[in-house]
């Protein structure tokens, strides 16, 4: 893999590693996107909203990113990758603060929207800076470290917040006062991290790039997005909807426990991209796909039966999937992508990614309107679960042509 780097860069970012100062950045950040997944129903309480507005709360995240992505998922290609990691931290910083004056939705929301501004920078910035400080023979553990941080960090937010929620006098403000306080160790991070974009004087203007991708990696992208889309999809079930399911239906109403379901879906993805490398990208493409929709069906028939056991098995079988595909999907794109577009394409991915965790679930509120909740459920189980085996089937029917565009 090719990569951009000026000359102050390039020794301080093989003399020690520094992709992993990286990905701590990226993994703190992304916690702070999932840190309300447990609080919701609290919220509810407080403010007094429907299910529908839960989903419409969580969109508005997801909406932010994909704006983000479209219109500066580039710019750390031009402005280098540390100035773009440490707006991202002050925007994280800004979502916190929102949360600890919450007095009603409008502020929830503008909390919602800066989160997912941050969450928007990081997605294409910190996953290239990860890889671009990696040394010679360090690619690898990059790419698992990449996916890991963003998965991983998406993980433990809800599995912080909700410890904190449940076990602290003040459960709507200690999970946001200690985020900040991880922000902040972030943001000291990504000002010491070498810089690895050669950034041109005088400095072009800024343009955004829109979803663009370059004709090298068109031949792998299609199926690559779908898979990922298919994998975000049941992500944002479990980050949504799942807290609230297992209260009504399965009475799990401990926050703790809330955040601990939620989390094993993302600790599993991890376990799941750990795989990758060994399979290969173009194998475990398909295959992850195939264990998804196992995880799919797993979780429909926790609906069906009202069994907790049977949740947290469709959050293990399909985070191990999710996790598969994922990082094999973003190997591709990413080992496809020429260096000098490589932040942007890597938007691109995230962009279709945002759009599955977005659309379907809020799919699923507006359905829970009018039926309840288990069928709405049920609904969006069986169309992700087609989509996640028409990506799966393409690439096992058309391996050549995934190598090929994979590098």
């Amino acid at each position: 893999m090719i990569v951009r780097q000026d000359t102050a860069a390039t020794s301080p970012a093989r003399s020690h590693p520094g992709y992993l100062a990286a990905a701590l950045v990226f993994a703190i950040g992304m916690a702070g996107t999932t840190l309300p997944t447990p609080l919701y129903g609290l919220y509810q309480e407080q403010i007094g909203f429907s299910e529908l507005m839960v989903t419409v709360v969580f969109a508005v995240y997801a909406v932010a990113v994909i704006t983000v992505l479209v219109l500066a998922g580039n710019f750390s290609d031009t402005l280098g990758r540390r100035p773009v990691l440490l707006c991202a931290m002050a925007l994280s910083a800004a979502s916190a603060g929102c949360f600890l004056l919450e007095d009603g939705l409008p502020l929830l929301f503008a909390g919602r929207v800066l989160s997912g501004g941050a969450a928007g920078l990081l997605s294409g910035a910190a996953t290239a800076a990860v890889l671009e400080l990696a040394g010679p023979g360090q690619q690898g553990r990059a790419g698992f470290a990449a996916t890991a941080a963003n998965m991983g960090g998406l993980g433990c937010g809800p599995l912080l917040s909700g410890v904190l929620a449940q076990y602290t006098s003040r459960p709507l403000d200690w999970p946001f006062w200690t985020h900040l306080g991880l922000v902040a160790v972030a943001a000291a991070v990504a000002w010491s991290l070498p810089e690895t974009v050669d950034r041109p004087r005088p400095r072009p203007p800024l343009r955004p790039q829109g979803v663009r991708v370059p004709a090298e990696v068109k031949g792998v992208f299609a199926p690559a997005a779908l898979a990922a889309f298919a994998g975000f999809s049941l992500l944002g079930l479990f980050t949504a909807v799942a807290p609230s399911f297992a209260a009504r239906n399965l009475g799990v109403t401990n926050h703790a426990v809330a955040g601990a379901i939620v989390f094993t879906v993302f600790a599993a993805s991890t376990l799941g991209q750990s795989l990758t490398r060994r399979i290969g990208a173009p194998r475990a493409l398909p295959a992850g796909c195939g264990v998804l929709v196992v995880g799919l069906a797993l979780v429909a028939s926790s609906l069906l039966a009202k069994s907790p056991a049977l949740l947290v098995a469709g959050a293990v079988c399909g985070g191990v999937g999710q996790g598969l595909a994922f990082r094999a999907a973003l190997t591709l794109v990413g080992d496809a992508a020429p260096a000098e577009h490589r932040g942007g394409t890597i938007s691109a991915f995230f962009v279709v990614a945002y759009v599955g965790i977005s659309l379907p679930v809020v799919g699923v509120g507006a359905l829970a309107v009018t039926v309840d909740l288990r069928t709405a459920g049920l609904v969006f189980t069986g169309c992700v679960a087609l989509i996640a085996a028409g990506a799966g089937a393409y690439t096992a029917l058309r391996p050549a042509k995934a190598r090929a565009s994979g590098g």
